[in-house]
């Protein structure tokens, strides 16, 4: 399965959809609007945590700008009768936060208004993600240093055999060091907050 994609995007059409160059390898990977916006510009190196999703029919990569959108992505698709693209137009219709405040408030009105979310589907969202969606959120939002150095020491992490949450976890517990803090310093304390 593929996680994550670092490369270069080449083409994006209104859809979302970019086509992002990874060492020669141009991979199609759906996006919720303006994701792309919010990970780089075109012609710049973009970082998107992806959702492999395959089908007896389809091989589909979904990419997110963040592991939380990534997160709400997959809670979605657990949803009875949500797929990956209602998921994805919902994620486009809504941002995260208002996506959360809607769910707990249980604001059924506003989720209509999402295209292809119905009455009943607006319910199920708001019955089946109330709780799942105020603790992955509260998970997920812990501030993400985004300094080329958190890059380069979430890499170091995941290739050292660790999961990309601990890495993440790690990288967030070293808060503003990280950028100001020489590397290998780092990356001795990243491993110390990853060692019981």
């Amino acid at each position: 399965m593929i996680g994550r994609i670092t490369g270069k995007v080449v083409a994006e059409e209104a859809t979302g959809l970019l086509l992002v160059d990874v060492h020669g390898v141009g991979f199609e990977v759906l996006t919720p609007v303006g994701s792309r916006a919010r990970a780089a510009s075109t012609g710049e190196l973009v970082t998107l945590q992806v959702h492999t999703h395959v089908r007896e029919d389809a091989f589909e990569l979904f990419g997110f700008a963040t592991e939380t959108e990534r997160r709400l992505f997959r809670l979605l698709i657990g949803v009875p009768n949500v797929g990956p693209k209602l998921a994805l137009g919902t994620l486009s219709a809504l941002p995260v936060e208002e996506l959360r405040t809607a769910v707990a408030q249980g604001d059924v009105a506003r989720l209509t208004r999402v295209p292809g979310i119905g009455k009943k589907t607006a319910e199920r969202l708001v019955l089946e993600l109330k709780d799942k969606l105020e603790r992955e959120v509260a998970v997920g939002s812990a501030p993400q240093p985004k300094s080329g150095d958190a890059e380069r020491l979430l890499s170091a992490l995941t290739n050292m055999g660790y999961r990309a949450q601990e890495a993440q976890r790690a990288v967030s517990a070293l808060g503003d060091r990280v950028g100001s803090t020489p590397m290998v310093d780092l990356l001795r304390e990243a491993l110390a907050h990853l060692t019981p």
